[in-house]
């Protein structure tokens, strides 16, 4: 599986270059990117915009890892999805369940006041 990783001050930019993502390919990014938890710099943003298709499998895999990254106060934001893919997250009632944003900016945005936001509720 072929992605790219660009590490910011707040978080890393994962970018999948593949336009197609299968179950053991997900499987395997699943891995890499639980990696990024033991690190100083925790939030992922996932940059779709490659990708043009996705199956039920790989869907449940990357939604797995967006509930893993919140309850370790990670941000995990998927940005820039093609028509084709969301509109087949919308036909199986996903789409809703995913924290994404149009463009990799408003995912930095996300993952800015989340950052805030987790700072807030830790001096409580």
């Amino acid at each position: 599986m072929n992605f790219k990783s660009d590490t910011k001050d707040k978080f890393h930019v994962i970018s999948l270059t593949e336009p197609l993502l299968s179950a053991d390919m997900a499987a395997k990014m699943s891995d890499s990117l639980l990696d990024y938890l033991q690190f100083d710099v925790k939030n992922i943003i996932l940059n779709l915009k490659e990708l043009q298709q996705i199956d039920m499998s790989s869907f449940l895999f990357i939604s797995k890892l967006q509930q893993i990254f919140y309850s370790n106060n990670a941000s995990f934001v998927i940005c820039e999805l093609q028509k084709t893919v969301k509109d087949y997250l919308d036909s199986i009632h996903a789409l809703d369940t995913l924290n994404y944003t149009p463009t990799e900016t408003e995912a930095w945005d996300i993952v800015q006041m989340e950052e805030i936001e987790r700072e807030l509720l830790k001096d409580e």
